[in-house]
């Protein structure tokens, strides 16, 4: 099949595809003699295991080293199992820092009711102004204590 085919067929962009290659990540397809790519029913089921492993966050490097686990036979599951159980960690830890920030902005926006005054706390967090910065960290510290 050709790489539109493949594309449909992975559900991954011929312009990633084309990418993948490029960086290694998966082996460049064999061409035909007018130089068309051309992939096999195992080439896009690779590319279906790298959409996958994107798709739950794993970065390229992950995915590489996924990729070398899925293709040796004599692999350890305690090797996937470990490669997935950081990655859970990564997730863990952005999660927590966006949970941070949801509630910074939900403080900020809560502090914004005027509607017609000029002074905006979420513009002037955004602008560095210390004062507000440290009046939101008072607010957050004040809301933590009372959620407590």
């Amino acid at each position: 099949m050709n790489i539109g085919e493949a594309a449909a067929a992975s559900g991954v962009s011929a312009k990633m595809i084309r990418y993948y290659e490029e960086i290694g990540l998966v082996m460049p397809a064999r061409r035909t003699a007018s130089n068309y790519r051309v992939y096999s029913d195992n080439e896009v089921h690779r590319l279906r295991f790298v959409r996958r492993a994107r798709m739950l966050g794993f970065s390229l490097e992950e995915t590489e080293r996924l990729l070398a686990l899925w293709s040796e036979p004599a692999r350890k599951r305690g090797d996937v199992r470990e490669l997935a159980m950081s990655h859970v960690r990564e997730l863990e830890e952005k999660m927590e820092a966006m949970r941070g920030m949801v509630d910074t902005l939900k403080n900020l926006v809560d502090h914004c009711e005027d509607e017609t005054g000029p002074n905006c706390p979420i513009l002037d967090r955004l602008s560095g102004d210390a004062a507000a910065e440290a009046e939101a960290r008072d607010d957050a510290m004040n809301s933590e204590l009372e959620d407590a």
